[in-house]
């Protein structure tokens, strides 16, 4: 009879190790990769940097990944894609207003995403996108459709509700987007979106940019004496 696992683990300690290591490096590799990617781009950016950076071989990153376009969109898939169908399911669950659910949204975006690494990945997209269009069609399949459907949901419930006025729910996420995109380039590009002398804090940004949304920048009339 087998030993049980925890026997096993202690008489076989060296074997116990390398199948730990072995669960652990597709993590290391995606991690590593998305390092590079965000810091280098995804030309610029050699299959034995990553692997090297994982602590591995380039032949182990290949047993994992085939291809650096593989790598790519897994480290997509891992940081971004993947996170919808969790996202969708808050949205189903979601109980307030939603007005406090476009606030929530937009805050737990940038906890999430914006504020990470992996919001680097919009800004790569963004600048090398035209020279790979199959990963361009990629992230717009898997990230860009998924994003917008999700908003398209957030808005189209206000209106349902009597909450919001009707509006073209196609056009009116650009709105949402607009702030998510600046904060973005502004982290990933040098801060170049900005004058270079102010300092801008991402929540209160955000946060301001949700109210003008949701009650635009014109004072409410007065009600009539």
């Amino acid at each position: 009879m087998p030993a049980p696992r925890f026997l096993s683990d202690k008489l076989c300690p060296v074997r116990s190790k390398r199948e730990r290591r072995k669960e652990a490096r597709p993590g290391e590799l995606l991690e590593a990769a998305l390092d590079l990617f965000v810091d280098k781009g995804f030309a610029a950016t050699r299959s034995e940097e990553v692997a090297a950076r994982a602590g591995v071989s380039k032949g182990t990153l290949f047993l994992y990944f085939p291809s650096k376009e593989e790598l790519f969109k897994a480290v997509v898939i891992e940081n971004l894609a993947g996170r919808f169908t969790e996202w969708n399911k808050e949205f189903d669950e979601y109980e307030g207003t939603t007005a406090d659910m476009l606030r929530y949204c937009m805050h737990v975006w940038w906890e999430r995403v914006g504020s990470t690494k992996a919001s680097g990945l919009t800004k790569l997209m963004m600048s090398e996108g035209r020279n790979f269009p199959e990963l361009a069609e990629f992230y717009r399949r898997e990230v860009v459709r998924p994003g917008h459907e999700l908003l398209r949901r957030i808005l189209q419930r206000g209106i349902d509700r009597g909450e919001f006025a009707p509006i073209d729910v196609d056009l009116a996420i650009y709105t949402v987007i607009a702030p998510m995109i600046f904060l973005m380039l502004t982290k990933h590009a040098a801060a170049i979106c900005v004058d270079g002398e102010t300092d801008i804090d991402p929540e209160k940004y955000l946060a301001i940019q949700t109210e003008t949304v949701l009650h635009g920048l014109c004072v409410p009339p007065r009600a009539p004496e």
